[in-house]
C-alpha cells in the first residue's frame, strides 16, 4: 500500500491532494509494488547486518511520460533517518521495460530498523529530457529555457539547501535566462555536471508517494559472519591405554588446550556437540551398532541419564566451572563457544520420569523412538510439543537461559525441523527479547519449505545443501539462489562436512577436493564450517552409507594433529590462509555481493564479489575454482566488467587491470576475456583481487 506525503521541496503546495478523493485507497499519486526484502508483507522482519550492503528494490511506475524518481530511506531503531538513496533501474534483464528500481541500504549498528521506498515526479529530469529534445529539434525553444530558469530559481530558493547548492542554481537560471548567448549555450548551463551534482544530491521533487515502512531486524556480525570449528571435547586429550585396551575421556580442561591451534586457524566459534550425560539404556556402539561395548561412550546426541539431562555436564568432561574456564579461555583467544541444542531425549532421561507427558506413547505403552527410515535411533526418545506445549516450552527456555548464563550466546539446533515453527518463533523471540546477542544455527537439511519457514522463525541462519552441490551447473545455482532469491530470511552456513556427512566428492576426490570445497565455503558465503578431521582429509566412509567409519558420535578419536602438521599432510594451512582473506576482504562479508561469470569450461565456475566502503575504497574479488578435484582444467573466463565497479584509473595503459592471487601471490594483467588454467592436484583456485 502506498500513501501520498507531502515531499521537501518549495513545490509541497502543488502536491498536496485533496481530501475526500484519495482517501482509503491502496494505491498512492504512484503505484509502489513489490518491495524488497519483505517477507509476507512485514509480518516477520528481514535479515541484516551491521555494514551490510542490502540490495532494496521495488516496481514503480507512473502514468504518461514524465520522469519518475525513486529513492529508499533508511530509519534506525529511533526512527531517525539515517540514509537516503537513490534508487536506480534495475541492471541486466529485471530492468529491461520491468519498472524494477534498486539500490543499496547499509544499516550500521543491531537494532530494530525500518526502511520505506519513496516515488516522486522528477520536475528537473522531465525538463531535462524534454529541452533536450525540443530545443534541438527547434520546437519551443524559449518556452523550454524559460521553464527551466523558473524550475532552477524556484528549487534554489529551498531553505534545506545549501548555500553553495544555491549559488550552483541560481547561476544556473541566469545563464539560461541569458539571451545573449544561444540556445544551445543557454541549455548547457541548465544541464551542466554541477548542477546534475546538487539535483542528485536533493531532488527536485514533486507529488511525493511514500510507501509504508517495512521492518529490518540487524543482528551482531556473528549472526551472519563466522567461520566455525567443530570438535568433540572428550576426543581432545582421550588418551587409550593399549595395554588394558581401555580410554580415558579428554575434558574440558585438555579440550581447552586445542583451542590455540582453533583461533589460529582464524575461526571465530568453536562449536561443542551435546556436553551433557549421555544415556545407558539402548546405547549405541561403535559404526551405530546395537550391541555397545563396556569402553563405548554412546552418541552425545543421547542426552540424559541417571547423572542429569539438558541442565548437566557429562562427569567425565567436568564440572560448570571446568566449563566456565573453557570458556573464558575460547573468549580471549577470540573464539565464542556455541553449544549443540539437542531438543531431544535418552530413554533414561529424567523427563521419561518426571513428564512422560512430553514424548509420544504407542498403544503398546512403549515411547516411540526416533526414526528416519531406514535409519533408527533407538537410543533416542522425540519430544511431543502437542500434549504440554506450555510446561515443555517453559523447560526448554530455563534451559537455554541456563547456558546463557554461563557464556553460551550461540546455539547449533539439532534437527529443528522435527520440532513446530511455532515453538522456534516462541523460544527465539523469548530469548532474543532478553538477550538480543544470542544467535541460532538450525541444522536442517530438509525440505526448502521447512528450512525458509525457520529462517522466517528467528533463526539466524542455517544449514545449507552446500554439501551436496559439488557441479559447476549446481554451484552456480545454489549460489545464485541464497545471493540474490533468499537472503531476507535465509543466511547460509556452508559446512563442508560434518559427523553424519561424508559426501562422495570428498571419499574420492583426494586432497584436492577438500581444498576446493573449502576455497568455495569460504569465499561464496559470509558464514562457512568445519568438522574437525576435514584438515586432516578424512574421507573413508562406513561402507553403503555417506559417513565417517569409526564414527566419532560413538568413540573417542585420537588425532595426531602435530605430526600431520611435520609431515605436510594437513590442509591447516590452507584454512588459515582463506580465513585471513576472509577478515582482510570486507567483501566476503556480504551476502549479497555475488556475481556469476561466464567460463568456457563446465567445471570451472567464476564469480566476483564486490563492496565499496563508506570512506569510498573498493574492495573486489574474483573467485576462479576447478571444481574437478581429479584433473586439469583451461577456460577463457568471461568477465561482467560492470559488476567489479572499476574506475578509470584502475585500467593500464592495455585497457586491462591487475589482479593479485591471494593464494599464490602471483599477479597477472586481466581483462574482459582471460585465459585460465588451474590444476586441481596443484592449486585448484584463484582468490583475485583486484588491485585499485
Amino acid at each position: 500500500m502506498t500513501t501520498t506525503a507531502a515531499p521537501r521541496s518549495s513545490s509541497a503546495s502543488k502536491s498536496k491532494q485533496k481530501t475526500g478523493i484519495t482517501e482509503g485507497l491502496r494505491f498512492g499519486r504512484f503505484p509502489i509494488t513489490a518491495v524488497q526484502p519483505v517477507i509476507e508483507e512485514g509480518r516477520f522482519p528481514a535479515k541484516a547486518l551491521p555494514g551490510e550492503d542490502l540490495v532494496v528494490g521495488a516496481t514503480v511506475f507512473r502514468e504518461g511520460h514524465d520522469q519518475l524518481g525513486v529513492s529508499a530511506v533508511l530509519l534506525d531503531p529511533k526512527g531517525k533517518e539515517r540514509q537516503r538513496v537513490r534508487l536506480a533501474p534495475a541492471p541486466g534483464e529485471r530492468g529491461k521495460g520491468t519498472d524494477r528500481w534498486e539500490g543499496l541500504l547499509t544499516p550500521t549498528a543491531p537494532g530494530a530498523w525500518t526502511f520505506a521506498i519513496e516515488a516522486w515526479h522528477d520536475r528537473y529530469g522531465t525538463w531535462h529530457h524534454n529541452a533536450e529534445v525540443k530545443v534541438e529539434a527547434g520546437i519551443d525553444v524559449e518556452l523550454m529555457l524559460a521553464e527551466g530558469v523558473a524550475l532552477l530559481a524556484e528549487a534554489a530558493g529551498e531553505s534545506t539547501r545549501s548555500g553553495a547548492d544555491k549559488r550552483i542554481l541560481r547561476g544556473a537560471s541566469e545563464g539560461l535566462a541569458d539571451t545573449s548567448k544561444t540556445a544551445e549555450e543557454r541549455l548547457a548551463t541548465g544541464f551542466s555536471a554541477e548542477v546534475a551534482a546538487v539535483v542528485e544530491r536533493q531532488p527536485i521533487r514533486e507529488l511525493v508517494t511514500v510507501s509504508g515502512q517495512y521492518p529490518l531486524l540487524v543482528e551482531r556480525d556473528l549472526a551472519g559472519r563466522g567461520a566455525w570449528y567443530e570438535f568433540f571435547p572428550r576426543s581432545e586429550g582421550a588418551v587409550f591405554d593399549p595395554t588394558a585396551g581401555t580410554w580415558t575421556s579428554g575434558n574440558f580442561t585438555t579440550a581447552a588446550k586445542r583451542l590455540d591451534a582453533v583461533a589460529d586457524m582464524g575461526f571465530d566459534v568453536i562449536y561443542l556437540p551435546p556436553i551433557h550425560p549421555i544415556g545407558f539404556q539402548h546405547r549405541k556402539g561403535r559404526n551405530n551398532t546395537l550391541t555397545p561395548g563396556p569402553q563405548d561412550p554412546g552418541s552425545p546426541w543421547a542426552i540424559g541419564s541417571e547423572a542429569g539431562g539438558h541442565d548437566a555436564i557429562h562427569p567425565e568432561l567436568g564440572s560448570f566451572e571446568d566449563f566456565d574456564a573453557f570458556v573464558a579461555r575460547a573468549n580471549q583467544l577470540g573464539l565464542e563457544v556455541a553449544l549443540d541444542l539437542a531438543l531431544q531425549a535418552a530413554p533414561d532421561h529424567p523427563w521419561v520420569k518426571t513428564n512422560p507427558e512430553w514424548f509420544t506413547t504407542r498403544v503398546d505403552g512403549s515411547i516411540a523412538y526416533a526414526e528416519n527410515p531406514p535409519k533408527k535411533y533407538q537410543d533416542i526418545y522425540p519430544l511431543n510439543f502437542d500434549n504440554d506445549p506450555a510446561g515443555l516450552s517453559k523447560e526448554i527456555l530455563r534451559i537455554v537461559f541456563l547456558w546463557v548464563s554461563h557464556g553460551v550466546k550461540i546455539f547449533r539446533v539439532d534437527n529443528p525441523h522435527t520440532k513446530p515453527v511455532w515453538f522456534w518463533e516462541w523460544l527465539i523471540g523469548k530469548v532474543n527479547k532478553k538477550h538480543p546477542d544470542v544467535v541460532f544455527l538450525a541444522e536442517a537439511f530438509t525440505r526448502p519449505a521447512m528450512m525458509h519457514a525457520l529462517g522466517r522463525a528467528g533463526f539466524q541462519q542455517s544449514y545449507t545443501y552446500f554439501t551436496w552441490r559439488n557441479t559447476k551447473a549446481e554451484l552456480e545455482s545454489y549460489f545464485q539462489e541464497v545471493s540474490h532469491e533468499s537472503p531476507a530470511y535465509f543466511r547460509p552456513n556452508f559446512f563442508v562436512n560434518t559427523p553424519d556427512i561424508l559426501t562422495e566428492y570428498l571419499q574420492y576426490g583426494g586432497p584436492a577436493a577438500f581444498r576446493i570445497r573449502a576455497a568455495l565455503a569460504a569465499t561464496a558465503s559470509p558464514l562457512w564450517g568445519v568438522y574437525a578431521g576435514f584438515e586432516l582429509y578424512e574421507h573413508v566412509a562406513r561402507p553403503g552409507a555417506e559417513e565417517y567409519i569409526d564414527n566419532e558420535k560413538y568413540e573417542f578419536k585420537d588425532r595426531n594433529w602435530d605430526a600431520a602438521a611435520a609431515s605436510g599432510h594437513s590442509l591447516a594451512p590452507y584454512i588459515t590462509r582463506l580465513n585471513a582473506i576472509r577478515k582482510t576482504h570486507p567483501a566476503l562479508g556480504d551476502l549479497q555481493n555475488l556475481t556469476l561469470h561466464h567460463s568456457t569450461d563446465d567445471a570451472t565456475i567464476v564469480f566476483s564479489k564486490h563492496k565499496t566502503l563508506a570512506d569510498g575504497s573498493k574492495d573486489t574479488l574474483i573467485i576462479v575454482v576447478n571444481v574437478d578435484p581429479h584433473g586439469t582444467r583451461e577456460s577463457t573466463v568471461t568477465l561482467d566488467l560492470s559488476a567489479l565497479s572499476l574506475d578509470p584509473s584502475d585500467f593500464t595503459a592495455n585497457g586491462r587491470f591487475w589482479v593479485d592471487d591471494l593464494v599464490s601471490g602471483e599477479s597477472w594483467e586481466w581483462g574482459e576475456y582471460n585465459y585460465v588454467r588451474l590444476d586441481a592436484h596443484v592449486e585448484p583456485a584463484h582468490i583475485l583481487n583486484i588491485r585499485r
